[in-house]
């Protein structure tokens, strides 16, 4: 292969990314993360599917109005209302692309869609077509691809290019292929299609098998020029490729891929902090290339050889993916122009008030602790930036407790100028009474679905960060809390997600799409 050859990145964190279980995010947060996939410089990112909901409709038109950079893709279904609807959310981007689906399986066409093959061609030209009268720019996807007939799939991507499209996706929809059955299948298409060389072959492979990446990487080397995947990987069922792990795969083995993208790779930390942080779906810490414990080396044999020499132990540096050289670098008597410098160099954008409000809970904490991390730091801007406007504010709490005494508390919250305190003894345990005075002073009753602590960084003063699931009228609420404090960290990412109740509850169920 070419060692010019680039492959481009289609990033789908805000739209199929979305659709992972509990991991909706609002306006402001989708613009959040849209503006950080344009700082890593992907390709195409998909803002949404605009006919879902009014909500995902307005996140599209917005992105594509505010954010200048990658190409603007909006998801639609082969038939006129949806490719209508997306081209209205997406007429005032820079760089517009239609991407619209239709399954081709012979399991889909039999039990979900009930049309034979000559129907699910004229749907998908007639698809293209129409999308193609709006822009250039077109992308076709035959849903369940991997699991198509390859002399139907040929037949269909010949057409679909025939009509206008200018991209055509492989989906792997339910994460079934190899990555010898996904090479076979692009290289099918190069060979058999006769005017494939008119269009990018893109990759969307699942994670259901735990293959995405590997049958993503088996399709480039195939011939396929993109690579469709979000951050972190999530997305449906067992998720998507992930991007970071994509991305870092074809540049650190470039001498056998013979490719590269576009990425700024040191952002990915950021940005995967980011999408983990307004999803509350966090990283496991022995997650590739983004883990905490992707650069981190115990084995006394692993760190006498970093020591002699780092590439005995490790194929990429820290920090071309966005970790931090040094971790320990601010202490109590360190100034706000130094907290905003290591704030830059994490990745964050303060504005000057985020920034002193930041600098203010900065000082309490470097009371509390000795050494202050990057996470430390991390922790408390994320908190800032990410923070639903209050309905409630945890003001204070007294909890008395012990093996075999019922749990007793004092709660205050504050909304507006008014506090209100609740003393409640029941429950079985600090953190159920502490829940139960948070709905009993809201009045709002959520059952609650997860409930995760974790510390921050290291050692005994180490914060902790707790998220948290609520279900309310069927709706999954997320929250999130960080303290010295584990007790007052559960309260504040409880009450985090009564405050998204409050402001959210009213918003539509979108509608899901798969490709």
């Amino acid at each position: 292969m070419s060692a010019e050859r680039t492959i481009r990145i289609f990033d789908t964190t805000l739209r199929d990314g979305e659709q992972s279980p509990g991991a909706s995010m609002n306006l402001a947060e989708k613009l959040e993360v849209a503006q950080a996939l344009a700082d890593l410089n992907v390709d195409i990112m998909e803002a949404g599917f605009p006919i879902a909901s009014p909500g995902d409709f307005e996140a599209v038109q917005e992105i594509a109005r505010v954010i200048h950079g990658p190409t603007i893709a909006g998801l639609c279904r082969c038939n006129d209302a949806d490719i209508d609807r997306a081209w209205d959310a997406l007429k005032l981007a820079d760089r517009p692309r239609l991407h619209v689906f239709l399954a081709t399986s012979a399991i889909h066409r039999q039990f979900k869609l009930k049309m034979d093959k000559d129907e699910i061609v004229a749907r998908a030209v007639a698809g293209v077509k129409r999308a193609a009268g709006y822009c250039d720019d077109i992308e076709f996807s035959p849903e369940d691809a991997a699991r198509t007939e390859p002399d139907f799939l040929c037949q269909v991507v010949e057409a679909a290019i025939a009509a206008g499209a200018t991209t055509v996706n492989i989906p792997d929809t339910v994460g079934y292929a190899t990555p010898e059955h996904m090479g076979k299948v692009i290289r099918t298409l190069v060979e058999r299609v006769p005017n494939i060389d008119k269009a990018v072959i893109s990759m969307h492979c699942h994670n259901d098998l735990g293959l995405a990446v590997a049958n993503s990487l088996a399709g480039v080397q195939a011939g396929a020029g993109q690579i469709e995947c979000t951050i972190n990987g999530i997305g449906e069922r067992a998720g998507n490729a992930a991007l970071e792990e994509v991305v870092m795969a074809l540049r650190t083995r470039k001498d056998f891929y013979g490719v590269d993208t576009r990425v700024k790779t040191e952002r990915l930390v950021p940005t995967s902090r980011l999408v983990a942080n307004i999803t509350g779906i966090q990283v496991q810490r022995n997650k590739a290339i983004v883990g905490r414990n992707a650069f981190a080396h115990e084995a006394g044999i692993h760190q006498d050889g970093m020591l002699k020499e780092r590439s005995t132990y490790e194929i990429m540096r820290p920090e071309d993916v966005g970790f931090a050289k040094t971790d320990l670098v601010l202490g109590k008597h360190s100034g706000r122009a130094a907290l905003a410098d290591r704030a830059r160099a994490l990745g964050y954008r303060l504005s000057g008030e985020q920034l002193q409000t930041v600098f203010e809970q900065f000082k309490v904490l470097a009371d509390k602790k000795k050494e202050i991390y990057d996470g430390d730091i991390a922790a408390l801007i994320e908190q800032q930036i990410h923070e639903i406007a209050d309905v409630w504010s945890f003001v204070s709490y007294e909890i008395v407790c012990g093996t075999g005494h019922t749990p007793k508390v004092r709660l205050t919250l504050r909304r507006g100028n008014e506090e209100r305190t609740e003393t409640m003894e029941c429950g079985d345990g600090p953190v159920d009474v502490a829940f139960l005075a948070v709905e009993k002073i809201t009045g709002l009753s959520v059952v609650c679905r997860r409930f995760q602590v974790q510390s921050v960084t290291v050692g005994k003063d180490a914060q902790g960060e707790v998220t948290v699931e609520v279900e309310y009228n069927g709706q999954t609420y997320k929250g999130r809390g960080v303290s010295t404090d584990s007790i007052e960290a559960s309260v504040k990412a409880f009450l985090n997600a009564m405050n998204r109740i409050a402001v959210y509850r009213d918003a539509p169920a979108p509608i899901k799409a798969q490709a």
